[in-house]
Formats: structure tokens, C-alpha cells, sequence
């Protein structure tokens, strides 16, 4: 964790890297997408072992999504947009059946979706709270409304378990490293529109192509 903590400089610079993910037509650079997961994956760290389970398994999407970007079709993993219609076209995802292509990009990325939508949840609880606003709650609420319904029971009964031992909200904004409380609030107000217009971009994408529920 040392580790992180020195590599991981503030959770704005984090943020900022998903400004780069759009394009002018609004396709989403897998590039810039992976830089601000692995980002987020040092910042999850710095909190210690309670978001173990959701920053390992990112380490390994974005080893998954790498391999394909630096692949021999890598050109064909430039944007979401350009890697659905290959992976589609080629027959790389399958819709209804688990482990025909387990690391196909498609299902990689929905995973690093959908808990991208548990953080944007939870650091606009974060954002929006007061200072005695119970982490451990903002934690769970986010967590049952994105990440929650994809998970066995056991993953969510120690998840549920892991958020109520979270520090205070001040020790969250501590770890940000960005200032102040109110710059901390000011920040998250201006990046997580960021973070929410990947998302339903994202999302929309997906559902179009009916690959929101991959196995």
C-alpha cells in the first residue's frame, strides 16, 4: 500500500484523465479510460484493504483490455465504440452463455463499467454530504444500487461487512490530496459530470447492443 501512496499524487489528476476519454463525437478512448482506472485503482489502495476486492479485480480487466490494445488487432481497440463492433462482427462475445470468451474486451470492460458507476455513486454521496455523514452508509447505498445485483451473496455480505469499518469522511478527502474540504467538494463538483457522461455513453452503447447483462 506504502507503494501506492507515492505513486498516487490526487484524486483530481485521476478525474481529469477522464476528461481526455471522449472524443469530438463522443466515442470513448479505451487509452485514456484505462489511465484513469489505473488511477483510480492507486487511490482505492491508499484506503487500505477494504476495496481489495473491487481493485484486484480491476488490476485484472486492465491487464485483459492491455493485451487486446497492444495486440496484433490492436487498432481495433482504439475507442469502446470501434471494439464492439469488431468483437461483434467477429463473433468474440457471446451473449447468453458464461466462459465461451471469458476475456473477450466487451465483457472486460463491463466489468470496469459497472464499478465505475459505484464510484461515481459514492463520491457524489461523498461530495454532497456533511461532515458527520456516515462513510460506511454512502458506501453501501452506492454499492446496492451498481455493483451489488451483479455479485454472489458471499462477495456482498463481505462487502457489507468491509464498508462498515471505512473511516470518516475527512479521512476520505485527506487521501485525495487535493486541499481543503471545500476544494475537495469543488472538484468532485466539476469532475464527476466527467466520470457520469463516460458512463451513460457507455451504458448507451451497451444497450444498444443488448451486451449490458454479458455472462
Amino acid at each position: 500500500m506504502d507503494n501506492d501512496k507515492t505513486l498516487f499524487s490526487s484524486l483530481k489528476e485521476v478525474l481529469d484523465t477522464f476528461k481526455l476519454c471522449l472524443s469530438e463525437n463522443k466515442e470513448v478512448y479505451l487509452e485514456h479510460y484505462v489511465a484513469g482506472w489505473r488511477g483510480l485503482v492507486k487511490f482505492l489502495n491508499c484506503l487500505g484493504s477494504v476495496f481489495g476486492f473491487i481493485s484486484k479485480d480491476a488490476v485484472n480487466k486492465i491487464k485483459i483490455l492491455v493485451t487486446h490494445m497492444e495486440g496484433e488487432n490492436g487498432s481495433q481497440y482504439v475507442t469502446v465504440q470501434s471494439m464492439v463492433k469488431y468483437e461483434l462482427d467477429n463473433e468474440l462475445v457471446d451473449l447468453t452463455k458464461r466462459g465461451i470468451h471469458p476475456e473477450s474486451g466487451c465483457r472486460t470492460l463491463l466489468r470496469l463499467h459497472r464499478a465505475l458507476r459505484w464510484l461515481e455513486l459514492f463520491l457524489e454521496r461523498l461530495r454532497t454530504s456533511n461532515e458527520d455523514g456516515k462513510t460506511s452508509v454512502m458506501c453501501s447505498e452506492s454499492y446496492n444500487e451498481s455493483l451489488a445485483q451483479h455479485h454472489p451473496w458471499m462477495v456482498r455480505k463481505a462487502a457489507g461487512m468491509a464498508f462498515c469499518v471505512l473511516p470518516g469522511r475527512p479521512a476520505f478527502f485527506e487521501v485525495m490530496n487535493v486541499g481543503p474540504p471545500e476544494q475537495v467538494v469543488a472538484m468532485l463538483g466539476e469532475a464527476l459530470p466527467l466520470i457520469s457522461d463516460v458512463y451513460q455513453i457507455t451504458e448507451e452503447f451497451y444497450a444498444q447492443h443488448n451486451m449490458l447483462d454479458l455472462p
